[in-house]
């Protein structure tokens, strides 16, 4: 069984992938593909290869080495040849669990030298060995995954009727999280999650080790999860922390929590951490009676409502230290500050100071966020709910039995909201299968939609497995009994989409803002988008969601694959430069064309703010997972007050979270920060130049952009609040 050769011919030794030199021997062969074909039961549910099919693949992979004359093999030489004779022999599914994955090595070249298309698909990761070590990484375990998922799952996000956000992380994380500060003020901190390989520390006593608490526990986070973490209710949460300080106190508190956050370099690949924090001007009413929790206990004689004064002081605090910005005068991008609109800060005069410099900083930096809970669907004055990363929102019912349960610590049931996974859908590609008729177009979506769910539903079913195992150790933590502190039951699953322009453009003929025709097919479409995601919620008893994607580099996949299998349809719809994309689709995949964000009008339409307020508002009560209201800013310098004025009025509509983006250029020979996108510095004439702006749901520096990204900057449509 064990012989080495045939007819007399020696095939040559074999170099091994851990660099030991054997001699050739095909019983290696067959016992690797009696072992690794076991997966199949696993991913597919079906047979491993038998002992007699492997020992005739080993006997043809023998011959077929042996004439072709070599002097040395290599191990993933012969392993590609046995997956040949697999496929010849009619096993596809054996062949893709005993495939070897990895990459080119021109391509780990241009990873290296900070060319490869790879490392512009998150515009947050910068040029650094970590970062290339993190997309070679993230390489392997996307092609990994796309061989344990079902293989027709695999193939819609290959062809891009899908998108399988974050694929790098499929197996072993979920998305994105918004703690409740409360849990590790109460039990303290083990940032590994298990307390043997960091050191564990006490409920924090002392504001600073409060405020170091709360940057490390983002920064544990973001090693268990794939997307943005973030604090709901961080002014509130903190304030027991800051009673009888004075002014200078407070900014320095918050100070120092805005630079650990930006100085937290430690991210997923060399990052800066994805985070943010919702800023409330006073105490919300849901929170006015609830006992504070903090220094390690449940105070009996001391609520939240009791601390409105340190809230309301620690919030100007905060949004004083953004305006001011760094040393060299540069914006804290992170934590996005996500300043929360109630009514009672819009009526009572008490907090007008907070509503004024939150526009200040919109007006200086452009990085303010604003989450309006005002809107009935929010929640009102008793909503408790967040808006996170770029722009998922997550919320918790006010009417379950568990949430007052929350609302008072009891036995330390608190809040856990975020998402497990998002998928994303390519609205125009449905159009273009429906072939412009309205009624298939709706047959096609839910078949689409059910491929997401299905996807949806593995992901969260594989991430609770791991879960359980104690494999995502920081999110499952229970310290001194504790109930965990990540819910993973009551994470989201996303349902999202790109392109609801150019599908009602497709089957219209007009733009959303172009005609009232188009306006009502894309509500039309949302309707039934949002009743078949309930009937996934009733069927399963998940929390599915449906929300406008961000996109960064799906909106240009999207565009990408459309224009390569519907040329025709795809070059009159998709946006940016086609021209120049056009001799670029089988070069590279950086390419200047993309699809506009979900329901969003064209970001180069010409339209007025009320205009475009009018149309998309309509969008936000459908969109409960999340949708982001942007004003494009045309002023270097606009006015606060001006926004302040615009703020009352977007907060009085139904729009859920919207941001002011002003473009701003950073000289680096003379320090120069200042409103607009210039090529060369306007005080020093020096070309030593950075230009910021908001990507997607952050500000990051647009040289890290993709091509279609940048070219979507160009046209964007901005506006003057100052008129």
């Amino acid at each position: 069984m064990a012989e080495l050769a045939l007819n007399g011919k020696t095939p040559p030794p074999v170099r091994r992938s851990d660099g030991v030199i054997i001699p050739f021997n095909k019983e290696l062969i067959v016992k690797s593909l009696i072992k690794e074909t076991q997966l199949v039961k696993v991913l597919y549910n079906e047979s491993p290869l038998s002992e007699k099919d492997a020992w005739t693949i080993a006997n043809e992979v023998e011959e077929e080495i042996k004439n072709m004359k070599l002097k040395m093999l290599s191990g993933p030489l012969i392993r590609e040849i046995v997956n040949v004779k697999l496929l010849e022999h009619g096993f596809a599914k054996q062949r893709n669990v005993y495939t070897r994955v990895g990459m080119p090595l021109y391509e780990v070249y241009q990873i290296d030298n900070s060319e490869g298309y790879e490392s512009r698909e998150n515009a947050n990761l910068q040029p650094n060995p970590e970062t290339f070590h993190k997309k070679k990484a993230d390489f392997l375990s996307k092609e990994s995954y796309l061989l344990m998922i079902p293989s027709h799952i695999a193939d819609a996000h290959l062809r891009g009727d899908i998108h399988l956000h974050d694929l790098e992380y499929w197996g072993t994380r979920p998305f994105c999280q918004d703690w409740d500060l409360r849990y590790f003020f109460h039990y303290g901190l083990m940032p590994d999650g298990t307390g043997t390989h960091t050191s564990v520390a006490g409920p924090a006593k002392h504001a600073e080790v409060a405020i170091l608490h709360a940057a490390k526990v983002l920064g544990a986070a973001q090693t268990n999860f794939a997307g943005g973490q973030g604090f709901f209710n961080f002014t509130v949460f903190m304030a027991p922390y800051l009673m009888n300080f004075d002014d200078k106190k407070l900014h320095q508190t918050a100070q120092m929590f805005l630079y650990e956050m930006t100085q937290l370099y430690v991210a997923r690949g060399g990052q800066p951490v994805f985070s943010s924090i919702q800023i409330e001007s006073g105490v919300p009413k849901v929170w006015q009676n609830a006992p504070v929790v903090s220094h390690g206990k449940k105070w009996d004689n001391l609520t939240y409502g009791d601390l409105e004064e340190v809230v309301h002081k620690f919030s100007l605090a905060l949004l004083d230290e953004y305006i001011k910005g760094d040393a060299l005068g540069k914006m804290f991008n992170f934590p996005k500050p996500e300043v929360v609109q109630r009514t009672k800060y819009w009526t009572d005069k008490n907090y007008e100071d907070v509503m004024l410099k939150a526009a200040q900083l919109s007006a200086k930096f452009g990085s303010t966020y604003y989450d309006n809970m005002i809107p009935p669907y929010r929640g009102g004055e008793d909503g408790v709910s967040c808006f996170q990363c770029c722009a998922y929102s997550f919320s918790e019912d006010g009417k379950s039995e568990s949430f007052m349960k929350k609302v008072m610590f009891e036995d330390g049931m608190h809040f856990s909201m975020g998402g497990m996974q998002v998928v994303t859908l390519n609205l125009p590609r449905i159009a273009y299968k429906a072939g412009g008729d309205e009624g298939k177009l709706l047959e096609v979506l839910r078949s689409t939609m059910d491929l997401a769910k299905e996807a949806l539903l593995q992901k969260d079913a594989l991430t609770i497995r791991q879960f359980e195992r104690g494999l995502i150790p920081f999110a499952s933590q229970r310290p001194k009994n504790a109930p965990p502190a990540v819910d993973i039951n009551n994470l989201s699953l996303t349902i999202g989409f790109v392109g609801m322009n150019e599908l009602v453009e497709c089957i219209t003929g007009y733009q959303i803002h172009e005609d009232p025709s188009a306006q009502k097919l894309a509500l039309k479409v949302l309707i039934e988008m949002d009743k078949i995601r309930k009937s996934y919620s009733e069927a399963t008893g998940k929390k599915f969601s449906i929300a406008r994607t961000p996109a960064e580099s799906a909106a240009q996949r999207f565009a990408v694959t459309d224009l390569i299998h519907y040329p025709k349809l795809a070059r009159e719809l998709v946006k940016g430069d086609i021209e120049r994309a056009l001799p670029m689709l089988n070069e590279t995949k950086d390419v200047p064309v993309y699809y506009t964000n979900g329901a969003h009008v064209n970001v180069s339409a010409s339209l007025p703010l009320d205009q475009r307020l009018a149309i998309e508002q309509r969008f936000f009560p459908i969109l409960k997972g999340g949708d982001i209201f942007h004003v494009w800013l045309g002023e270097a310098n606009p006015d606060p007050e001006a926004i302040f004025k615009l703020n009352k009025r977007l907060s009085e509509s139904w729009i859920g979270y919207w941001s002011h983006t002003k473009d701003i250029t950073m000289c680096r020979a003379c320090g120069y920060v200042g409103g607009g996108l210039y090529n060369s510095c306007p005080a020093c004439q020096s070309s030593s130049v950075k230009n910021y702006s908001r990507i997607t749901g952050y500000y990051q520096d647009v040289s890290s952009w993709n091509a279609a990204k940048r070219q979507e900057l160009l046209e964007r449509h901005r506006i003057r609040v100052n008129a």
